[in-house]
């Protein structure tokens, strides 16, 4: 089968779900684009704007969330959709992407939220502490995979501000005492495609698939008051396509978050559907193309997030220099009620960050999440430490991580920066924040990654 109709997937990094989507478009028969940094141009000569390469609609899978600075890419992707149809618009994702902002929507229009709270003023903000109960939950307006969530139990001071991000705090939210749930269900258009039931891991309150949550199908049993709550809510903050999250409390339903760019493996594990066949169709339909339904169906089976044929080449000369982290770095170390900036040492070797405990102490690091067991040096065995959530900002950039507290009285610097983090970098062993001049180093000595 052709068309003339070309599907473009906006999406500059490589994730499962744009694939998935390409590959859904081909194999209804359509032309499809991967719109990346390797092959996307937009000129203006004479007047005219032209765009490569050339698509008849856009799926917007810009990861807003996860950017230091939204402003960029949010930009980028107003200019496509001022010059092709776009499911997803810019304006309608920065919506979802910030909670605060989601939050106020829905419940002007009465769909059921959490209660909130958001002051531009910490003295403000601590001053209505006494809205909710003893435990409440604290997170920043912006953040995705549980990154920037905290649960807070004491009367600890709190900033309005995490790192460069807006917090707030909401009513924390349960119904089953012994393990926290909550709902995930995906809408395509007016249509609930699937919906899991979504469990924290051990030790954890959050339901993140990326934090270790289990899935369980709940697509054919969820109640008409849920299917229509989370249409919805997707059309309240006009998304074309959404992962809505839903908590049962103790008197009804409630909306946490409308997710615009919601992960597929999940919900393909839990129900055996991958939503990326009806995102495709939608797009499709939406650029004047027809799809069968039928086939549509038949590829919900099968979540192919393979190599998709119009992947781009990738260019020999990448734009930009790599990111480099010094052995000894200055960063930004950030918790609920302060944040302070300290030299910390690269470990390639470490597989978790660590901080020293009254480091962590002082910034407000939230609740101990778990005690796993750590092994160093010449300690076979491991010790035990608690681990809980910090914030840490490097170059612009931030990182939210599970870090290991321990005392580091006795060592030179109190952060200590993991594989968690370092995987998004080189480390270059000659650079020391703490040294005028490079490190002196052998000749075997190397740039890790």
């Amino acid at each position: 089968m052709s068309s003339d109709i070309t599907v473009g997937v906006l999406s500059l990094h490589s994730s499962k779900e744009s694939k998935a989507i390409l590959n859904a478009a081909d194999a209804l028969g359509y032309d499809t684009e991967w719109l990346r940094a390797e092959n996307t141009s937009i000129g203006i000569e004479d007047g005219e704007v032209t765009l490569e390469p050339d698509v008849d609609i856009v799926v917007n899978r810009l990861l807003l969330s996860k950017e230091e600075q939204p402003a960029e890419a949010l930009g980028l992707a107003t200019m496509l959709d001022r010059m092709v149809p776009m499911l997803n618009t810019p304006t309608t994702t920065m919506t979802a992407i910030h909670k605060f902002a989601s939050g106020t929507a829905l419940a002007e229009a009465g769909v059921p939220v959490p209660d909130a709270f958001m002051a531009l003023s910490a003295d403000t903000l601590n001053a209505n502490r006494d809205r909710f109960a003893d435990e409440v939950v604290y997170k920043t307006a912006i953040g995705t995979h549980g990154g920037g969530t905290w649960k807070l139990d004491t009367d600890d001071q709190i900033n309005p501000m995490v790192g460069s991000r807006q917090a707030f705090l909401q009513e924390l939210i349960e119904h089953d005492e012994k393990r926290h749930h909550d709902l995930r269900i995906y809408v395509v258009g007016e249509q609930v495609v699937g919906a899991m039931n979504r469990y924290a891991a051990e030790g954890e309150w959050r339901t993140n698939v990326a934090l270790g949550g289990e899935v369980e199908d709940a697509t054919e049993n969820l109640p008409e008051e849920v299917i229509t709550m989370a249409k919805r809510a997707a059309d309240v903050i006009g998304l074309d396509y959404a992962g809505v999250d839903i908590v049962q409390g103790e008197d009804g339903y409630y909306v946490l978050e409308v997710n615009p760019t919601a992960g597929f493996r999940g919900l393909y594990k839990a129900t055996g559907r991958s939503p990326a066949p009806h995102i495709a169709a939608l797009a499709i339909e939406r650029a004047g193309g027809d799809v069968e339904r039928e086939r549509v169906r038949e590829l919900t089976a099968n979540l192919d997030d393979s190599r998709p044929a119009c992947m781009p080449k990738k260019q020999k000369v990448q734009a930009g220099e790599p990111l480099i982290i010094g052995y000894i770095e200055e960063v930004v170390v950030m918790g609920t009620t302060g944040q302070k900036s300290v030299l910390a040492k690269s470990d390639t070797g470490a597989t978790r960050t660590s901080i020293d405990a009254r480091l962590a102490a002082d910034i407000g690091t939230g609740p101990i999440k778990d005690i796993v067991k750590i092994k160093s040096g010449s300690v076979k065995k491991g010790k035990s430490r608690p681990v809980v959530d910090v914030v840490v900002g490097i170059g612009g950039r931030q990182h939210t991580v599970t870090a290991s507290v321990e005392d580091r009285s006795h060592m030179e610097y109190p952060l200590l920066l993991g594989r968690d983090i370092l995987g998004d970098y080189h480390v270059d062993v000659r650079k020391q924040a703490d040294e005028d001049e490079p490190a002196a180093i052998g000749a075997d000595a190397t740039l890790e990654e």
